[in-house]
């Protein structure tokens, strides 16, 4: 690995643990039993650009925050981050564009969300519907997020991700 690559995979995973420890809950949508805090994708969207280590990483660290500030349901959907970070990695190793790796993680992302909270009591209703379409707005936010801090960082970070195929 790269030290330029380590050098952004941490400073993504100190962003990663920073939103949820001091914005977690404030800049948040909460309709019981889901709740959103903004930009807590991005981190993990951008470590998609790097590597998937790097995605895997940087998704494990935003859970750790989560659990820290939110309590395990939250954390529990955010190491969700660390499995669709890779999928994208890997997608954006195979050369698809960033714009589509965001699309294709969006489904596996708001499912995956919703299965990991069946354990924790709630019903169909409650995970595929409330917590899995409200994700799948969250993603979609972040992901308008992510692209923007992407074409704005790009001429100076230089991400592989330019000029691949769709």
């Amino acid at each position: 690995m790269k030290t330029r690559e380590i050098t952004i995979g941490g400073l993504l995973a100190a962003l990663a643990l920073v939103i949820p420890l001091a914005f977690g809950g404030v800049l948040g949508i909460v309709i019981p039993p889901f709740s959103a805090t903004l930009a807590s994708h991005v981190p993990v969207m951008l470590a998609m650009l790097i590597s998937p280590a790097t995605a895997v990483f940087v998704g494990i660290v935003s859970a750790i925050g989560f659990l820290i500030k939110l309590g395990p349901v939250i954390a529990a959907r955010a190491a969700v981050h660390a499995v669709f970070g890779y999928v994208g990695a890997k997608m954006m190793q195979r050369g698809y564009s960033f714009p589509v790796a965001l699309a294709v993680t969006l489904p596996i992302h708001a499912v995956l969300e919703a299965i990991v909270v069946i354990p924790f009591g709630f019903d169909f209703y409650k995970a595929f519907v409330v917590v899995g379409i409200g994700t799948m707005i969250h993603h979609t936010i972040d992901s308008a997020i992510a692209l923007a801090l992407f074409y704005a960082l790009n001429p100076i970070l230089k991400f592989k991700a330019v000029d691949t195929k769709n």
